[in-house]
């Protein structure tokens, strides 16, 4: 239906009830009979008398008139009037033609995608309301075997159930490729009414243009204004959603951290924390950015190792970004994932006693090279061989190959038998078969230019083999070796040789020995044999021999082949396992990986041996968008308000008008004592029912009822604490996600009836608990679904919760998948947690209980202890979805399996529920029942 400028309808047939207001108009005039006449002789002697009272034939006119005008406003309040924003008119001639929505889905917009969403279901509804279709072209970039869907004229409600359904992207824009689409559509395109182009407020990389350099963002939107009249609603490229975390740089025991953003904005400061591979944070530190600069530095230590050297947790982790007291900011650009980032990087570099430190000059030491190669990659330790293996040490480097004391081969090569690493090089001092510690048997002599065993030009290095650790690394031309010390020829060799010369005589070779390795190079580590020390390259390979190390039970030659995706990223940052779509990492590689539409960020291989891809490479540059098209002008992307709903003031001023043709029907009938200078002409005798008017008075509140003012949301608010006050209630908090709140609803309504049935305790229907505007302090226990697009609460909610937590209340965090409540934690100033066994008192308040599951086992759940309440925990934190292993419904049974203990862990998780009502409602009262004994003691005393 055609709007009315400047008024739309979202509910345009309620109008059709205009066409019964002639019926309406005889119904409200209807008069109760008129009395019989009889002829009587004697009422002529009553000819010509007059009096102030007379009876009325029919109903005022001016009566009818104020019927019918409440009439039409509750039909057309019912219709649901919006004042249509001035500038969204179809273009004339334009009525029939398509809106086309470009929508920025890449990395950037993740972090605000919620208001991106809102913003083009706005558009869209408008774009319903007018009768238009719409045309979507998303620009992040499709996966290479999966082509862009095409462009296409579509219904609007077809494209806001795509719109609800897409979900950003978690790589960068390919505006190039948009614009390809856009052109080869607008060949065959009629023409469009309007485009909204709903921009990240990011720039790609530049674009070639036909007259000079175009950047894609000022290339697209040039098209797009060629089409018809474009609107560019922009993010503002300096919020925290386009801040981007760098993949770390190991600085001995440390994290080298650098955080980007786009350059030219104010100071801010980012928190990075590190995330073990259970979601449990180890370690933070604090970013701050300068006034315009684009990137700040931090440092951050991994938690001390354990005796046996590694932490205590996962070796896969990640890194993320949050703000002060929020959440994680949502975004593939604020997660780092780290493979072994966890575990320390140590290794032993063994001085002999005696040794040759290079007579205080640096260069001259034959551990300096292999030192500052080491220095960006591990934790590097220096002294004699007894120190260093009292160390947990997986790599030890000794600079030549002079003989051992039989003490020291002795316990080096029980180590190496039990899984270490040892490290040799070749020395002037090499002696053939010195001790079993080499990977090869030694020629006697070494073979060098002008020797015996000579050549008369430096040798080059040959590519590396396929079967050893440093496949993939590029040879350097420039590296020379002059000279070295030889294997001896025999079978086996070509398997145990990992490097070689270009001549093939071999330069690295290495073997297994029991659990360990045994690695030679046939050279010395200073440059005097050769300039592989000096190179880039001599890193590289201590790189790959340092991870080879800290994987005893690896084989020595990484894999080579296609790597499946284990665990990828989504848009959000969210870690799960990957679609069918999901395309390997294909090896060897000795640059990191870049994210894209081949290859989604995410872990890669098995939690065994696993690779990381990560988003940051593949955003080498942050830069806004400077330049836009001549005459466009973008406006900036905030929340949009939906236009102002007439439906509220059109139905209080129809029940206003029916309150007050009620008073004056009451006042016509004679019900309401009124001066008589100033009533109004009325007799006794039949009088009119106020019929019309009861029923406008009736239809006009139940439509404001309907309607919800915010004075009946108070006065319901106000029922609601008087209900909990008369009798106890659970609640639960208000996610906005109606699917969790339902299952919330129904979760507590179970739990609710179980109580009831196996205790004396008797609790009312649950009631809900929106944290912005409702106190929770009238409720023993708040459940609260942690949701990972849930946005944190206010400060003043948050004080609120404060203020609940201190007052004894008991607050549930079940934390969904993907969140993390530890912001929530820090918010709330909840006391430190920790585990919850069976000897807490929540765990026998009323049954005895020894595990906490809910619809999933999860891990075991952490309370909060402290605080001022007596000793009662103000909190529970857990993941194992309680109320979803409550949830039931009379129709349909429990609403979810619960896994994988079945009906047995349902009961336990009613058990559970079961103890947290009577642990709100009684506190410590079991815990001091075990003292009870000493207290009727010392009263008897």
């Amino acid at each position: 239906m055609p709007d009315l400028v400047p008024v739309s309808f979202a509910a345009p047939w309620a109008l059709a009830a205009l066409f019964a207001l002639p019926a309406l108009w005889w119904l409200v005039r209807l008069t109760p009979p008129a009395p019989r006449r009889l002829v009587f002789p004697p009422v002529r002697l009553l000819r010509g008398l007059h009096t102030d009272e007379r009876v009325s034939a029919r109903t005022p006119w001016w009566l009818l008139v104020l019927r019918v005008l409440v009439a039409c406003l509750a039909i057309v309040g019912l219709a649901r009037p919006m004042a249509t924003p001035a500038g969204e008119e179809v273009a004339a001639g334009l009525a029939g033609h398509p809106l086309l929505l470009v929508l920025d889905d890449g990395w950037a917009s993740a972090a605000d995608w919620r208001t991106r969403a809102e913003a083009a279901r706005r558009l869209l509804e408008d774009a319903g309301h007018k009768g238009q279709p719409v045309v979507l072209l998303t620009t992040a970039a499709t996966p290479p075997d999966a082509p862009p869907p095409p462009l296409a004229v579509r219904p609007a409600a077809a494209v806001l159930a795509e719109i609800q359904a897409l979900e950003p992207r978690p790589w960068p824009t390919d505006r190039a490729g948009a614009l390809s689409r856009l052109e080869a559509w607008g060949e065959t395109s009629p023409g469009v009414a309007r485009i909204a182009w709903i921009h990240d407020g990011l720039e790609d990389p530049v674009l070639p243009g036909r007259d000079g350099p175009l950047a894609p963002a000022e290339a697209l939107a040039g098209a797009l204004a060629r089409l018809g009249p474009l609107d560019i609603l922009a993010a503002d490229p300096a919020r925290p959603g386009t801040w981007l975390l760098d993949p770390p740089r190991r600085d001995g025991s440390g994290l080298d951290l650098t955080v980007r953003r786009p350059t030219g904005t104010a100071p801010a400061t980012v928190w990075v924390r590190l995330l073990d591979g259970e979601g449990r944070v180890m370690a933070r530190t604090e970013a701050s950015f300068a006034p315009g600069a684009g990137q700040a530095t931090a440092r951050l230590d991994p938690p001390a190792a354990d005796e046996a050297g590694s932490v205590p947790e996962s070796a896969l982790g990640r890194l993320d970004l949050s703000l002060a007291g929020e959440a994680p900011l949502a975004s593939a650009g604020a997660r780092i994932l780290l493979t072994d980032a966890l575990t320390p990087r140590a290794v032993g570099l063994i001085r002999r006693e005696g040794g040759a430190r290079g007579g205080g000059v640096p260069l001259l030491d034959p551990l300096y090279f292999v030192a500052q190669a080491l220095a960006p990659l591990a934790e590097v330790h220096e002294g004699p061989l007894a120190s260093l293996l009292a160390r947990p040490l997986a790599l030890l480097i000794l600079p030549d190959l002079a003989p051992l004391a039989p003490s020291e081969q002795e316990a080096l090569e029980t180590w190496v038998r039990q899984g270490g690493t040892l490290v040799r090089f070749a020395s002037p001092r090499a002696e053939a078969d010195a001790d079993p510690l080499i990977p090869v048997r030694l020629l006697g002599g070494d073979r060098q230019l002008g020797g015996a065993l000579s050549w008369r030009q430096p040798a080059h290095l040959a590519p590396f083999p396929g079967h050893g650790p440093f496949v993939g690394l590029e040879v350097p031309p420039d590296i020379t070796v002059s000279s070295q010390v030889l294997a001896q020829p025999e079978p086996g060799l070509e398997a145990r040789t990992w490097a070689l010369l270009d001549d093939g005589t071999p330069l690295i070779t290495g073997a297994a020995h029991g659990r360990g390795r045994l690695v030679l190079f046939h050279v010395p580590p200073t440059p005097g044999w050769s300039t592989l020390p000096l190179s880039v390259l001599f890193e590289h390979l201590l790189d790959r021999l340092v991870a080879l190390a800290r994987h005893p039970e690896a084989e020595a030659t990484p894999p080579t082949g296609p790597l499946p995706a284990w665990r990828l990223l989504d848009g959000f940052g969210r870690l799960g396992p990957p679609g069918p779509a999901a395309r390997p990492l294909t090896l060897p590689s000795e640059a990191p990986p870049a994210a894209g539409p081949g290859l989604a960020p995410g872990l890669y291989g098995s939690e065994a041996r696993a690779r990381a891809v990560n988003l940051a490479p593949a955003q080498p540059t942050l830069v806004p968008v400077a330049r836009w098209p001549a005459g466009i002008a973008p406006h900036p992307l905030v929340s949009p308000a939906r236009p102002p709903d007439l439906m509220a003031p059109l139905l209080a001023a129809a029940l206003a008008l029916a309150i007050l043709d009620l008073f004056l029907s009451l006042i016509l009938r004679g019900l309401i004592p009124w001066p008589r200078r100033a009533r109004l002409r009325v007799v006794r005798g039949p009088r009119p029912p106020a019929t019309a008017s009861w029923l406008g008075l009736c239809l006009g509140g139940g439509l404001v009822l309907a309607a919800g003012f915010p004075g009946l949301a108070r006065a319901q608010a106000a029922d609601r604490d008087l209900d909990a006050i008369l009798q106890p209630r659970l609640a639960y908090v208000v996610t906005g996600e109606r699917s969790v709140d339902e299952v919330s609803a129904a979760g507590l309504a179970a739990l609710t009836e179980v109580v009831g049935r196996r205790t004396a305790a008797t609790l009312g229907p649950p009631l809900p608990v929106d944290l912005e505007r409702d106190d929770p302090l009238l409720f023993p226990l708040l459940y609260w679904p942690l949701e990972a697009r849930a946005p944190m609460p206010s400060p003043a909610a948050q004080e609120r919760l404060r203020r609940y937590a201190r007052s004894g209340g008991l607050l549930v965090l079940d934390s969904h998948e993907g969140t993390d409540p530890t912001g929530v934690i820090e918010s709330l100033d909840l006391a430190p947690v920790h585990p919850l066994d069976g000897a807490h008192v929540l765990a026998r308040s009323f049954y005895l209980l020894d595990a906490f599951p809910g619809r999933v086992a999860g891990r075991a759940p952490w309370i909060a202890e402290g605080g001022d309440n007596d000793g009662v925990a103000p909190a529970v934190v857990g993941d194992a979805d309680w109320a979803g292993a409550w949830a039931y419904a009379p129709d349909r049974g429990y609403l979810f399996a619960v896994s994988p203990g079945g009906p047995a862990q349902r009961e336990k998780a009613f058990r559970f529920g079961v103890n947290l009502v009577i642990y709100a409602l009684t506190g410590n009262y079991k815990g001091d029942q075990v003292h009870m004994k000493t207290i009727l003691e010392r009263m008897r005393r």
